[in-house]
């Protein structure tokens, strides 16, 4: 782990073709190192969650170029390594598990504040207005379920932070006097969890992620009794 984060804060400080190509065998080796990483996390998650049984590294992983096309920073690197395990694939709305690796720096600072560096996350990105609304109402008919997953004490220990992007107010079309606003207020339904750089000197770090993936699991199951009924 020591040598996948000092590459990719090198690359953050190196963001040109020109450094990459003259470092490209210790981008394919760090790269080398993150597909071990990701094929020990989908056997640990496959033991609990079989419906990824079938996903190759390949179908987790991302490329590191950056799309520039529509982007005012043209740096043609991306500064992390991510995987995204989700039985439906890494394009599909079907929600999941997520680890993602970036050393810690002002440059790169997340929108999120507190996920600026690694952190991992369960659930889904940004839906479709018309599955971000059938979600809320699944929440609103099955508070009691909902409730259930989310305020259990494993959970929220593993999740401190419960959905990202949230609205001001209540989304249009749902009571106002709702109870509980902020479980209908996040535009992205994702349950995240900063982890530390010296969390992955641990020899188990990869054991302990799995763990936490477990107790977000029955949330994916939530969110996914609802998005599956859409993301054919």
């Amino acid at each position: 782990m020591q040598e996948i984060f000092r590459f990719l804060r090198e690359l953050a400080a190196n963001n040109n073709r020109e450094w990459f190509q003259s470092h490209r065998a210790w981008y394919d080796e760090v790269r080398s190192q993150f597909n071990d990483i990701v094929k020990g996390l989908l056997v640990r998650i496959s033991q609990f969650d079989p419906t990824v049984s079938h996903l190759d590294v390949k179908d987790c992983t991302y490329r590191i170029y950056r799309d520039v096309r529509f982007s005012q920073d043209k740096s043609p690197y991306k500064t992390h390594l991510g995987c995204y395990i989700s039985a439906k694939g890494k394009q599909s709305f079907h929600a999941g598990y997520y680890l993602h690796l970036q050393p810690p720096s002002p440059a790169n600072e997340s929108q999120w504040e507190e996920l600026n560096g690694p952190f991992m996350a369960a659930g889904t990105w940004y839906l479709p207005p018309n599955i971000l609304r059938e979600v809320r109402m699944s929440i609103v008919e099955d508070l009691a379920t909902f409730r259930e997953i989310v305020e259990e004490p494993q959970f929220r220990k593993a999740f401190p932070t419960l959905g990202y992007d949230l609205l001001k107010t209540m989304p249009k079309g749902f009571p106002k006097d709702f109870p509980y606003p902020q479980y209908l207020q996040p535009r992205m339904y994702s349950s995240g969890c900063a982890l530390p750089i010296d969390f992955f000197q641990a020899p188990d770090w990869l054991d302990q992620v799995a763990q936490r993936f477990k107790a977000g699991k029955p949330f994916i199951d939530f969110l996914n009794d609802t998005i599956d009924d859409y993301d054919l």
